[in-house]
């Protein structure tokens, strides 16, 4: 008999009478069991995790749907694929913030000054598109830089920092833009086909969704394998093999519901592969530590001579490099930027999504993932909203209590941590 791995995730199987070894379907039901006792002392301590969002996720498909049959039909999927990729790279850069603990109110006014950059130079300066837009970024990321680096060493609190950039952004906005107000960008070029460019060969998404579960393998049994080096509890192959299992099965019928439409958009594939890289730099490095730590208890941290100044700066930096590219993104998607950039709900749907999705408010809990779901959530929202002609307001009272709902849920968890001992 092996030795027990953490969350009862063990291998132990009954032998088949036959050969003598472990029957395969039992194996596979132990994973299960195991998952399903973890799950359930995950619960009691109030860890709950995603089934929250995903039960709400679930809840809002299966009433659009009643409401209108074309709800999930490939086309609209299709089309809510590319809406949540704008404002949620956004929201995952309010991930890392929020992992801290604080809040940064500027990637709206960020967002729109990337992406006036960007238009200024190309088009009315005659800058190579590609040129432009890192420029642009690099925008982005010198104002988050720079907010950072102020929370840092000032001791402020992050949203009053963050506030006064927002102010600040966007009056630079406004004046790099000047008086005409709107410039329409290229519909032919680089930066429009972030949106609109689709592979339309069927093998492609088939192929990435292949990948992505390969991936997930490797990142498991790398994890596994470094974890057991150390004596730490680990999974087991099983348990890795069927948690791949299940991704592949997931991506592979995105795949197809793609497929059936124009393909797979350009704009989802870049979305997903930077929600998993920066999902690994959290997870499986040395700063992504840094960060979930410095979000547990700042003393600890300094104790611990975390460098606490570098961390918060490298986070209000990655804050503002997301909002920059998200905002590259929103600009691409209507082919144009004005005064108006950067500003109405696009704030408040940033920070919506990341705690939705299940980043907590008081920070150390979280993950890039967090954004992906909370985003689905409201553009779903969104979406069913459009789909059924219903009124803007109430898709506004619909996710301020999809909010609300999230928020007391993380405050009821933290609470039932403490009282484990966990938080």
């Amino acid at each position: 008999m092996r030795k027990m791995t953490d969350n009862t995730r063990t291998e132990l199987a009954t032998p088949d009478a036959e050969t003598g070894r472990p029957h395969p379907g039992r194996a596979v039901s132990r994973v299960v069991e195991g998952w399903v006792a973890a799950f359930r002392r995950k619960l009691s301590a109030g860890e709950l995790g995603w089934l929250p969002v995903v039960l709400v996720l679930a809840a809002v498909w299966i009433i659009f749907q009643s409401l209108n049959e074309n709800f999930l039909s490939p086309r609209n999927l299709s089309n809510l694929s590319v809406d949540i990729v704008g404002t949620g790279l956004i929201a995952v850069g309010i991930v890392f913030v929020l992992l801290l603990g604080e809040l940064d109110l500027s990637v709206g006014s960020i967002s729109g000054l990337a992406a006036a950059v960007f238009a200024v130079l190309n088009v009315n300066s005659g800058v190579p598109e590609w040129l432009a837009l890192i420029v642009g970024v690099l925008a982005g990321t010198v104002a988050g830089t720079v907010q950072g680096y102020s929370f840092a060493k000032t001791r402020v609190p992050a949203f009053v920092v963050t506030l006064a950039g927002l102010l600040t952004w966007n009056g630079i906005m406004l004046a790099i833009l000047g008086t005409s107000g709107t410039i329409n960008l290229d519909e032919n070029g680089l930066v429009a086909k972030l949106t609109s460019y689709y592979f339309t060969n069927d093998a492609v998404a088939y192929g990435l969704a292949a990948v992505g579960a390969s991936v997930v393998f490797l990142v498991s049994y790398q994890d596994r394998r470094r974890r057991q080096a150390v004596g730490m509890p680990h999974r087991s192959l099983r348990a890795i093999g069927v948690r791949t299992g299940a991704v592949a099965v997931i991506a592979f019928a995105v795949a197809y519901l793609l497929n059936r439409f124009q393909g797979l958009p350009l704009a989802l594939l870049i979305f997903l592969v930077t929600v998993a890289g920066l999902d690994i730099v959290l997870r499986h490095t040395h700063y992504g530590r840094q960060v979930y730590a410095l979000g547990g208890s700042v003393e600890a941290s300094r104790r611990a001579s975390l460098s606490v100044t570098w961390v918060r700066t490298a986070v209000l930096a990655v804050s503002g490099t997301m909002a920059a590219i998200g905002g590259l993104f929103l600009a691409s998607r209507i082919t144009s930027v004005s005064q108006s950039s950067g500003s109405g709900v696009l704030l408040l749907n940033a920070i919506a999504a990341a705690v939705i999705g299940g980043t907590s408010l008081f920070g150390g809990r979280g993950t890039t993932w967090s954004a992906v779901l909370g985003m689905l959530v409201i553009q779903s929202i969104a979406s069913g909203m459009a789909i059924t002609d219903t009124p803007t307001a109430v898709q506004s009272v619909i996710t301020g209590g999809v909010l609300f709902a999230a928020v007391v849920i993380d405050s009821l968890s933290r609470r039932s941590q403490e009282a484990h001992g966990r938080a």
